[in-house]
């Protein structure tokens, strides 16, 4: 079980697929940035695919949290950037987030216009209690 608590809202839309707010412990707090959909060569995965790259970002978010001895059940906030045109593409991955998490912490979906790498499409950054 994660050090992680969170919190949804009696006053708030629960149309929401993810917590409000997370309440995490005093101690040490792990901020991971720029986790892209890169295989261990750095080739692009699922070049140009929301869900395969949400996917992709989420199995290497889970390695750096592994290396740290933290886990997805750690993390207490989510930035997830989309580099799609479309807002559509935004609910889709929302959507995958919530499918491959199942318990989604505080996220933002931000939509960019341009990712670091080539065919890039999703990128995310977190916060974990460790």
């Amino acid at each position: 079980m994660g050090k992680v608590q969170l919190n949804g809202s009696d006053r708030l839309t629960t149309a929401v697929e993810h917590a409000y707010s997370a309440t995490v412990p005093a101690g040490r707090t792990l901020h991971i940035a720029g986790v892209a959909p890169l295989d261990e060569g750095g080739t692009t995965v699922a070049p140009g695919d929301v869900q395969g790259q949400v996917r992709a970002v989420v199995a290497n978010l889970r390695v750096i949290l592994g290396e740290r001895g933290a886990e997805l059940s750690d993390v207490a906030r989510l930035t997830v950037f989309v580099a799609e045109h479309l807002q559509v593409d935004l609910q889709v991955a929302g959507e995958t987030l919530a499918e491959v998490l199942g318990d989604v912490p505080p996220v933002s979906l931000v939509g960019v216009s341009r990712l670091r790498y080539d065919d890039q499409v999703v990128e995310l950054e977190a916060v974990a209690a460790l």
